[in-house]
């Protein structure tokens, strides 16, 4: 989830061009910087990029506000349901003029459960502080229902509005109803059901609202087999129904929550030379607000001081000038008494680390968003920047401008292969790729393959005055890394190109002479690049692979046929392409091919099988 930087050079039209097509909220600024619309979406880029479209369906007041629009900003989110959940609750908040739709202040539908005696669990549209729990809120009514329905099946509780404090059901004044009778309700009105075993129900109800499905399997286990060994097999039946809607079982948001309230979050990303901290801000359990800033750390690399640096900026120009009283931090900030008043929490588990983990996630999308923005608008700073970053990660004296990555493939050590990919500045050069027939190797000897082939390359190379590369990757880890290793030895070149291995976990890099791996980051572009160059070397060495095996098969079936040898066979599917073409010809065509002594074997072979 991620907003973009506000201020942008770019026309809306071409920021609409940049956006993901992931879903989330989107939101449309004026000159002033004021937000005018908020709207959600499957996918940002297509929805946000018909408004720029000319058609003539747009409503009048749709083109005045088009051309109001100075800024886009948008907030990614994991699905559908969360972008209605967000858009309404910045709608709320917000209060674009553009908003006419949802300015009634309709709210969702949450469930609660009651703080009273013999709690019932019901739904509701209003979430009051009450010291009930409060559990949503739903995308719909239906869903909603669904839930409710669910758990009165699963767990029997109360529906009805007596009054039952102790005192009252002690007077004896109450008598069963229907759901009693129906089995939906154990009777607590009239001491059928003690609060020890109510309360043990109620907190089934609250783990399955949790999303913690634990309890309520294990307590219809422990029912379906009382059932069985009881001859009970209908109910037995229905534990074990219930057993397996439990799977299908889905209902809370993780846009909100109501048991949080007033927080406020702030999550700090630290990539190369960039640091990005995003700011998110929660009122009532619902969030209203995310914001991303981009920090230059200049020679300050504290991380804690980098943090006080970045809520101060994001307090005096996001944040009103005020936090919450409580503020969730990845680590404590360099200065915390600058914030009287705050109390800074460092959650190890739960919701607010939830809440946390989803503001890292923004920041690295809000990262990914503007390393793309600069890919485009300036491509040679972003390749300049890529390549000094894979320097770095790779340990290496210059820039991997140029790199070769090989691969081996062969099934059962027939039809051996290799491919050779090349990048150049991180992308594919694909007219450059080559493939290998393994010539020297018998069997499924990966090690001798890749020996041969870094050989011949580079031999080849060198031969002819080329060019070396500046990075060999060998995707199969120390013992392929160790026979190209020996080859550029003999060569005499290993000093002039470095070389690594790729282990099978990916982020795992080999070097020559070292056992112990080398782990990259899991989040940085280095990776991205070594995982594509990967893919493209086993792309490109299988798909050889399949096309010589498929043409052996061919061949195959035609050597069989005796006096048929490798010319004819050449001059048959030269010009029938296929074997089934071939069997399918007469003995004029045939002949007029290979002669009649040849045609007539081969039309009998195929004939005489039939």
């Amino acid at each position: 989830m991620t907003e973009p930087n506000e201020h942008t050079a770019l026309p809306p039209r071409e920021q609409a061009a940049l956006l993901p097509f992931a879903p989330g909220v989107y939101q449309f600024l004026d000159r002033t910087g004021k937000i005018i619309y908020v709207g959600k979406a499957k996918s940002l880029r297509k929805r946000v990029s018909s408004y720029f479209l000319e058609n003539k369906d747009h409503a009048p007041k749709v083109r005045v506000m088009v051309r109001q629009i100075a800024s886009i900003r948008h907030i990614v989110v994991d699905s559908e349901t969360d972008a209605l959940l967000l858009e309404n609750s910045l709608i709320k908040t917000l209060q674009p003029r553009y908003n006419i739709l949802l300015k009634d202040d309709k709210t969702y539908p949450w469930i609660v459960v009651r703080r009273e005696p013999f709690p019932r669990v019901q739904s509701t549209r209003q979430l009051l502080r009450d010291g009930s729990q409060y559990f949503g809120p739903y995308s719909s009514v239906g869903m909603q229902r669904s839930v409710l329905e669910f758990i009165r099946e699963v767990v029997p509780l109360r529906t009805c509005k007596l009054n039952l404090a102790p005192e009252a059901i002690a007077r004896g004044r109450y008598s069963v109803c229907l759901q009693y009778h129906l089995g939906n309700c154990k009777g607590p009105c009239v001491g059928a059901q003690s609060e020890e075993e109510y309360a043990q129900s109620v907190g089934l109800v609250v783990s399955v609202l949790r999303g913690d499905l634990r309890p309520v399997r294990a307590y219809l286990e422990t029912e379906m087999a009382r059932a069985a060994a009881e001859l009970r097999f209908e109910a037995a039946q229905r534990c074990k129904q219930r057993l397996d809607a439990l799977d299908n079982y889905s209902g809370k948001s993780v846009i909100v929550s109501a048991k949080i309230g007033d927080v406020d979050v702030f999550s700090l990303l630290a990539e190369d030379d960039e640091v990005y901290c995003n700011f998110v801000r929660i009122r009532h359990g619902s969030i209203v607000g995310v914001y991303t800033v981009k920090l230059s750390p200049g020679v300050e690399t504290d991380r804690a001081e980098m943090l006080t640096l970045a809520i101060q900026h994001i307090v005096e120009r996001v944040a009103g000038g005020s936090l919450a009283r409580e503020v969730v931090v990845p680590f404590l900030p360099s200065a915390a008494v600058l914030f009287d008043g705050t109390t800074f929490t460092v959650p190890k588990r739960g919701e607010k680390l939830d809440l946390l983990s989803f503001s890292e996630r923004s920041a690295r999308i809000y990262r990914a968003e503007q390393l793309r923005n600069l890919e485009i608008r300036n491509p040679e700073r972003h390749t300049e920047r890529l390549m000094e970053s894979m320097r770095r990660e790779l340990r290496l004296d210059r820039q991997p401008r140029h790199i070769e990555c090989f691969d081996n493939s062969n099934l059962q050590g027939t039809n051996p292969v290799a491919s050779c990919v090349v990048f150049r500045d991180g992308k594919p050069s694909r007219k450059e790729y080559r493939h290998f027939n393994v010539k020297t190797v018998v069997g499924a000897d990966d090690f001798a393959s890749m020996r041969e082939i870094v050989g011949r390359r580079y031999r080849r190379l060198l031969d002819e005055g080329a060019e070396l590369p500046d990075l060999i990757v060998v995707d199969g880890g120390k013992g392929q890394l160790s026979s190209a290793y020996a080859v550029l030895c003999e060569l005499g070149i290993e000093d002039r190109v470095p070389v690594v291995g790729l282990a099978k976990r990916i982020e795992e890099v080999f070097y020559p002479n070292d056992p112990m791996p080398y782990y990259l980051s899991r989040t940085g572009e280095p990776l991205k690049v070594i995982c594509h160059l990967r893919d493209e070397a086993h792309r490109f060495g299988i798909t050889f692979h399949r096309q010589k095996r498929s043409a052996n098969f061919i061949r195959s079936e035609l050597e069989q046929i005796e006096g048929i040898g490798p010319k004819s066979i050449e001059t048959l599917l030269r010009h029938f392409r296929t074997v089934a073409r071939v069997g399918a010809a007469s003995r004029e065509e045939l002949t007029a091919l290979v002669g009649a002594v040849r045609a007539e074997r081969i039309y009998d072979f195929f004939h005489t099988r039939r």
